[in-house]
């Protein structure tokens, strides 16, 4: 016998290769052969974990950094994208009571519908309110920041102690990860200039964002809400989510933004030298300051 102890395909296919070793046995002789010494079929296991003390060393930072806001007074949002969702007459996964199942589309087909809403979702840490901002273009960095700029310039969202510094918690992919250069300069140009503000922000590692306070505060509530409606409008849409409550509190305000955004944008060394960002100590990639230039 040769030193490899695992084997792979169907028992037939194996009875295939002892053939053409001089040995004829049936699959159900070679499967009682393979449970007697042992052999089962098995799924990867995933027991090996990567280094994680830089993962804690992130957690561990950005609680800290939530506590100095929270004694502050500064405002603290936890800002992501919720999957896109076709508009139209598709099955949304989930159960509603009814006396008679919805009627939907055989197949979601893309092409059915002419409307694409990706909702950008942002948690207000300090009193519990979600707001979320329907867009129904490209979901980019110009896009997440529009919705950050308009949540900040509502007269009906409450005020803070100190309005001075914001803090955004946001995962480290996506519109608002920590690699696209055009978040990090909208952030400069909209909030941090336009509102002369100061915004520091804390990316989530990779493979962490459910620990991202918005995913089981705000949009696991929401799709709980809206499990097994079809979202056949934005206006529908729209009522489900400010719809979406808790026991402890929450309520959610909606909005659509019907801009469109250009995607691939390109932002160049000179511009990314131009940013006032000053880049922290810990983790730098991932936590950041941009200061307003003015």
């Amino acid at each position: 016998m040769s030193q490899r102890k695992w084997l792979s395909g169907s028992l037939r296919h194996l009875c295939q290769q002892l053939e053409t070793c001089g040995y004829s046995v049936s699959p159900m002789t070679l499967r009682r052969l393979l449970l007697d010494q042992d052999y089962s079929l098995k799924t990867n296991q995933k027991t090996v974990s990567e280094t994680t003390s830089g993962r804690n060393l992130q957690f561990r930072y950005i609680r800290r950094v939530k506590q100095l806001f929270m004694q502050s007074g500064h405002p603290i949002i936890s800002v992501d994208t919720k999957k896109r969702e076709l508009i139209g007459n598709f099955k949304n996964p989930g159960r509603s009571w009814l006396q008679e199942a919805e009627a939907v589309n055989v197949h979601d087909f893309p092409t059915d519908t002419t409307i694409k809403a990706t909702p950008y979702g942002i948690y207000d840490l300090v009193h519990n309110l979600g707001y979320v901002y329907v867009g129904i273009s490209a979901n980019t960095p110009e896009f997440a920041v529009e919705a950050i700029g308009r949540w900040w310039k509502r007269k009906d969202r409450p005020h803070f102690l100190d309005e001075s510094k914001l803090l955004i918690l946001c995962d480290s992919g996506g519109s608002n990860g920590y690699r696209p250069r055009n978040w990090k300069k909208q952030l400069q140009e909209v909030l941090a200039d336009d509102l002369g503000i100061e915004v520091m922000v804390c990316h989530y590692p990779k493979g962490t964002s459910k620990w991202n306070p918005i995913e089981h505060r705000l949009f696991s509530f929401i799709s709980l809400n809206w499990a097994g409606i079809p979202l056949r409008s934005l206006n529908t849409m729209l009522k489900l989510i400010r719809g979406t409550s808790t026991e402890t509190g929450l309520k959610v305000e909606a909005a659509v933004i019907r801009r469109k955004f250009l995607t691939k944008v390109e932002v160049s060394d000179q511009e990314m030298a131009e940013l006032h960002l000053v880049r922290r100590r810990i983790h730098p990639l991932w936590n950041y300051i941009i200061k307003p230039r003015t």
